[in-house]
């Protein structure tokens, strides 16, 4: 399953540094000037999963094979830029082709960086992001509601109609410029949504890029959205030493996890994803599935041809999986299930899927 996040917000916030510490990577350009991305990057990124190695372990294989995630590093966006200010419509275009957001804000005071705002103040700054997400969606959605106006003219057409007083509603919300992702929709109303991609539609994590001592108070930005802080300079520095060397570095400063981890975890978590894992002598291995996927389509992520050659699954929970010492002493426990094709997938399963040649 590829999904990708998006990582956005003003010019000179960070977002190129998170990115480069992200992929242990140069290949986002850092430049103390606006506009220095251009093009997005593209980094493949795994998902730290302490479980992996447990279970590894147990089953005594010989590779290991984390799940991963895609970010998109997206130039900085200005205000105007969905009347096309700054390079808006390609990089609004480049947001809509997420699945999810991470809009990185400033709030570190290093003078050294120039502030495109002239001040620190984090709250304003994303609100300058969200106001453009939503006009560019208002856009989106006014063409949506003159197609619906000519359509709805013809009395026999309901949908249309239904459409109508739905977007037209939509429209309200997005001249508050406020985002639809905060508000309830039917099943019926995500679908005509989903037909739109609309930017301020997509699950956002906020990223307060702070100080490295993290001295300033940091403010709420979205009141149901999520939001980790992190010191893009200090996740970079660590990026730049060996895995001991960053853990003995972490531990000197009383952090148990970096950064980067929480954020890879939380923008997982953003996607609505969970993972099963599979395990034996050859590989352990995590597999990416969104959350209440049933077993028959988990088994169609390994191949395609498990759907249709879908017979039982035996399903038991990792903490059992290492504790009992694996699949040779399962039956025995009473742990392990057998579970159908309607069996919904939970996070940390380890499944055995027996299908039809």
């Amino acid at each position: 399953m590829s999904l990708s996040v998006g990582i956005v917000g003003l010019p000179n916030v960070g977002k190129s540094t998170l990115f480069n510490a992200l992929t242990r990577s140069k290949q986002a350009n850092v430049a103390n000037y606006p506009f220095c991305t251009i093009n997005p990057n593209i980094g493949v990124v795994e998902v730290p999963d302490e479980r992996l190695k447990k279970i590894a372990e147990v089953s005594k294989s010989k590779k290991i094979i984390p799940t991963v995630i895609e970010f998109v590093d997206i130039a900085g966006l200005v205000a105007g830029a969905s009347k096309g200010e700054g390079l808006g419509n390609k990089f609004l275009s480049h947001i809509r082709e997420a699945d999810a957001i991470v809009q990185v804000v400033r709030a570190f005071s290093d003078s050294n960086v120039v502030n495109t705002q002239g001040k620190v103040d984090p709250k304003s700054d994303a609100e300058i992001v969200n106001i453009e997400l939503a006009l560019a969606d208002l856009a989106m959605v006014q063409k949506r509601l003159e197609a619906l106006r000519s359509a709805a003219k013809n009395p026999a057409n309901k949908e249309a109609s239904k459409q109508l007083e739905f977007f037209e509603k939509t429209y309200q919300i997005l001249g508050g410029f406020k985002s639809i992702r905060s508000y309830n929709f039917d099943a019926e109303e995500k679908k005509w949504l989903s037909d739109l991609n609309l930017l301020t539609a997509k699950p956002i994590l906020y990223v307060l890029n702070t100080d490295e001592n993290k001295a300033a108070e940091i403010p709420i930005i979205e009141e149901k959205a999520k939001q980790i802080e992190i010191s893009a300079k200090l996740e970079s520095d660590l990026a730049d030493l060996s895995e001991n060397e960053a853990r003995e570095y972490l531990k000197t400063m009383g952090i148990q996890e970096t950064g980067l981890d929480k954020l890879i975890k939380a923008s997982y978590k953003l996607l609505g994803l969970i993972t099963f894992l599979t395990s034996g002598e050859p590989e352990t291995r995590a597999w990416t599935v969104r959350q209440n996927t049933k077993a028959r389509e988990a088994a169609g992520v390994i191949h395609t041809d498990f759907i249709k050659g879908f017979i039982k699954a035996d399903v038991i929970g990792w903490q059992d999986f290492v504790s009992l010492g694996g699949w040779p002493h399962l039956k025995e426990s009473g742990k392990m299930r057998l579970e159908g094709k309607e069996y919904i997938v939970q996070d940390g399963d380890v499944i055995y899927f027996h299908v039809n040649a």
